[in-house]
């Protein structure tokens, strides 16, 4: 078996995700990766399902690997073993915490070569996610690829400068509830119209689903999708008059606004 490479803190659903669509694009084979978790039983599980190495003794596990992905949870970071600050010297350091700003970050891994502060989104569970990061410093062309590569597993990424970041959790990492919330909302109002419960929840999901692919796939802007559907004082833009009427454009606005406010708030150390 290979020394491991790249070596997960935590191992969670991100990680896990991650492991995942590393193996399935073939990036890495299981004996390249490594993972613990403060208790084990997750880390064991995911080892136990994909192959890749369990290692609970934090310098057999980072001492090998190139790149160490911090996945436990946010508020760890602060009880963290002192250790890691050594043990990362000369790694690069991929952080899935949200909230946790670089100069936060540089203060637990302080040696680290360099280090990436990520910002996934739930669907990268699936490999549909989108994933925004920004670094420390400028990162060097093997270590570019490395993120590339890991960052890819889980969907699409974005380089961004880090004043971004509050704003892209808004709106990519909540932004899938609110989108579940829409769902839900289209299915009571199918059940509030005639419609059996599971039929509402069918055609509530699959209406949002087709009409995403159908946006994703013309390239059209969504204003001009929503004219084509709009025929003058028929059913859909009787369902418009009632949407402008309630302000749903500044209602999403200000959920967002809200939103990216609060990730200030949890960002500041």
């Amino acid at each position: 078996m290979s020394s491991p490479k790249l070596a997960f803190l935590g191992a969670g659903n991100l990680a896990s995700a991650i492991v995942r669509g590393l193996l399935e694009k073939k990036l890495y084979v299981p004996g390249d990766i490594a993972c613990t978790s403060k208790n084990g039983v997750t880390a064991r599980k995911l080892a136990e399902a994909t192959g890749i190495v369990f290692e609970p003794d934090l310098p057999l596990l980072i001492e090998p690997a190139d790149v160490v992905v911090v996945a436990f949870k946010p508020q760890s970071l602060a009880t963290a073993d002192p250790a890691l600050a050594e043990l990362t010297r000369d790694k690069l350091v991929i952080s899935l915490l949200a909230g946790k700003k670089v100069a936060t970050l540089a203060r637990s891994f302080p040696h680290a070569r360099n280090l990436v502060r990520t910002m996934p989104n739930t669907p990268a569970a699936i490999g549909a996610g989108v994933t925004s990061y920004c670094t420390l410093t400028p990162l060097a062309a093997d270590d570019h690829a490395s993120v590339e590569s890991m960052l890819g597993a889980l969907g699409i990424h974005l380089a961004v400068d880090e004043s971004q970041l509050d704003a892209l959790t808004a709106l990519g990492g909540s932004g899938p509830a609110f989108l579940f919330e829409y769902v839900a909302a289209m299915r009571e109002a199918g059940v509030a119209a005639g419609l059996a419960p599971a039929v509402a929840a069918q055609v509530a999901l699959e209406t949002t689903l087709g009409a995403a692919r159908l946006l994703a796939r013309t390239g059209e802007a969504p204003e001009t999708l929503r004219d084509k559907v709009t025929s003058p004082n028929g059913t859909t833009f009787a369902g418009l008059q009632v949407l402008a009427a309630y302000k749903f454009r500044e209602t999403i606005k200000e959920t967002i606004l809200a939103a990216a406010r609060r990730a200030a708030e949890l960002s500041k150390d």
